[in-house]
């Protein structure tokens, strides 16, 4: 009965330290096994391993492919036109011995404030050597590939291995808004001035023809109108030389009835002539005085 009493303890402390002793790799993790701080052991297959209870630890990592968003910062490129750039990247932890060594206790978290730095520094620097143009445009591939390729070599520091880099979002920092709406409003108006300068321009281009085919048209009538009046006036003065030719004493004497016709009108009209003027010939002459 005592050696019962005194197993079953025996027993039961003999199975935790054993339960103490194992430990499961996740497939999707590696492990580290500390003893006082000191990495003894790297178990990077899945499965079931062993340590020393009590004296070794174990502190596990994950494994699969991790996301940093990087803080935003505003970069000036080349035209100096500052931009304020959203990006983030794609990591993994490719050796967890030095990767304990680079962050200690700090674990994912220093790692990435770190791997933040490095992302920032390298983004800043390339973003800085070619034009807004090219950073806005849709071949900026080129660019999240030189900022992976720069910080790859860093990370490799911390036993981290960069898998990708991409810019998220390129937007003006919020002082710059309101100017840069400023010039486009006012290239839009200078756009719009333009449009209304080239329309007056036509405007007046039309006006300026339609008046000159007025004119055109005006003087070609008044041509028109002189030589039928003087046609006119030559047929009649044929006429007149032909019936004045045809009986001279009677167009003498029609002419001189047409001169006392507009002398003579009603009204307070007065002539001063004297009597022998020729004005009088048809008037003193028998024949006209008979008639």
């Amino acid at each position: 009965m005592r050696k019962t009493t005194f197993l079953i303890p025996i027993l039961v402390i003999a199975a935790v330290i054993g339960l103490s002793s194992m430990f499961i790799v996740d497939e999707r993790e590696r492990a580290l096994v500390l003893q006082f701080g000191r990495v003894v052991a790297v178990k990077e297959e899945p499965g079931l391993a062993f340590k020393i209870p009590l004296i070794q630890e174990v502190v596990r990592y994950d494994d699969r492919i991790l996301s940093i968003d990087v803080q935003p910062l505003e970069v000036t490129p080349l035209d100096d036109r500052r931009l304020v750039v959203d990006a983030f990247s794609r990591y993994r932890i490719t050796d967890v011995e030095q990767f304990r060594q680079a962050v200690g206790v700090g674990g994912i978290r220093t790692a990435e404030d770190r791997l933040d730095s490095i992302l920032r520094a390298e983004t800043r620097e390339v973003l800085g050597s070619v034009s807004s143009k090219d950073i806005l445009s849709s071949d900026r591939a080129a660019l999240m590939l030189r900022i992976r390729n720069a910080a790859i070599a860093q990370a490799r520091a911390l036993g981290v291995e960069v898998i990708d880099v991409r810019l998220k979002a390129t937007d003006l920092p919020t002082q710059n808004l309101e100017a840069t709406f400023d010039r486009m409003r006012a290239e839009r108006e200078r756009e719009a001035t333009d449009e209304r300068a080239r329309g007056n321009e036509a405007a007046q281009r039309v006006r300026a023809q339609a008046d000159r085919t007025v004119v055109e048209l005006v003087s070609d009538a008044k041509r028109e109108a002189e030589i039928i009046r003087g046609e006119a006036d030559a047929e009649r003065n044929m006429i007149f030389a032909e019936a004045y030719g045809a009986d001279p004493e009677f167009f003498e004497f029609y002419r001189s009835l047409t001169a006392y016709g507009r002398a003579i009108q009603g009204g307070n009209s007065s002539m001063v002539l004297s009597p022998d003027s020729d004005f009088f010939n048809y008037l003193k002459s028998p024949n006209g005085a008979g008639q």
